[in-house]
């Protein structure tokens, strides 16, 4: 147990997650205006070692598919995405587009959640006993316009740095994968860097990715209860180490980025509660590191130019994105 973990025993849930949100809060360290929270430690020599990285090229794209067909259930109206044609080839091909000169083309829109596939948590996305980011009243940041201080569009041209992946699921699971349910603590996070070596040490301003293996299980066997329901994630007693170790954002192959269930009784996603309005951390969730992650294991570098800009949408609380991770 680390010694992070030891810092809550005896408390109560409440107490708990008000004690980490007390000791690990970024409140006015960027100014009382900021809006970027942990994005502040990515710099443009952080762009520029990113750059450095790059030695062939070879790309890997970390989303899931945005599809109709999973991973959501509906719990609070999070719907899977809702794919329509507004123009086919089916209408150009009997000219009934009324364009000139035989000139064809074809249209669609889609309908979803800002937050059914991969996608950044933003900082208006979760509070803390009516406390966002910076320690503003949430009422005042997010409103039916939407957040008003911190949308995710003051992000749009921050999220390119240093990415790092840790294997978590190949170093401690069973081929591969976490069950669900299992805490990632401190120590398996530092296992994890020294099985893989040198190239996945985390410092300021890195993106970590953790891979447990749940994605590729419910590519095996199906969405189930992919979405809430129990799942491999970080523990609670890591919010030291995503504090300490100053890096701007951390992203899980999982719906929820962190355990479930949940550690605490009685609580729902406690170490967002403290992540998001408190220290001020992006979070990414339902990436897709697979790939990468084979091709870490063949090369043994698991560090690369990571770039993960999200949508502009102005007032969102959160983002789909298409994370890139350039080797």
């Amino acid at each position: 147990m680390s010694t992070e973990t030891h810092t809550w025993v005896g408390a109560s849930p409440e107490q708990a997650i008000a004690q980490a949100a007390e000791r690990y809060r970024n409140w006015g360290r960027w100014g009382e205006d900021d809006v970027l929270g942990t994005l502040n430690f990515i710099t443009e020599a952080k762009r520029v070692q990113a750059a450095s990285l790059v030695r062939s090229g070879t790309t890997f794209s970390l989303s899931q598919p945005f599809s109709s067909e999973g991973p959501q259930k509906g719990w609070r109206r999070r719907t899977n995405p809702v794919h329509t044609m507004t123009d086919t080839g089916v209408e150009a091909e009997h000219g009934m587009q009324g364009f000139p000169h035989g000139f064809g083309g074809a249209d669609d829109v889609i309908s979803m959640p800002l937050q059914c596939s991969t996608q950044w948590d933003g900082l208006g996305h979760i509070f803390d006993r009516g406390k966002a980011w910076n320690g503003r009243a949430a009422s005042s940041v997010v409103t039916s316009e939407g957040d008003r201080v911190t949308g995710i569009e003051t992000a749009a041209a921050q999220v390119l740095t240093r990415g790092v992946l840790l294997d978590v699921g190949r170093v401690c699971g069973t081929d591969g994968e976490l069950p669900d349910g299992f805490a990632i603590t401190e120590e398996h996070l530092e296992q994890t860097i020294a099985a893989q070596g040198s190239s996945s040490q985390v410092g300021r301003g890195d993106i970590v990715i953790i891979r447990t293996g749940q994605y590729t299980r419910a590519k095996r066997v199906g969405w189930q209860d992919y979405a809430g329901g129990a799942a491999p994630g970080l523990s609670f007693g890591t919010v030291g180490w995503l504090h300490r170790t100053e890096i701007a954002a951390v992203a899980t192959d999982t719906w929820g980025f962190e355990v479930r269930p949940n550690e605490f009784e009685e609580a729902f996603q406690p170490l967002h509660q403290v992540a998001i309005p408190s220290m001020g951390l992006f979070l990414g969730e339902m990436w897709d590191p697979d790939d990468l992650a084979l091709h870490c294991a063949g090369d043994g570098v698991y560090e690369f130019m990571l770039s993960a800009a999200p949508l502009k949408i102005q007032g969102a609380v959160g983002s789909p994105v298409n994370p890139l991770a350039v080797k």
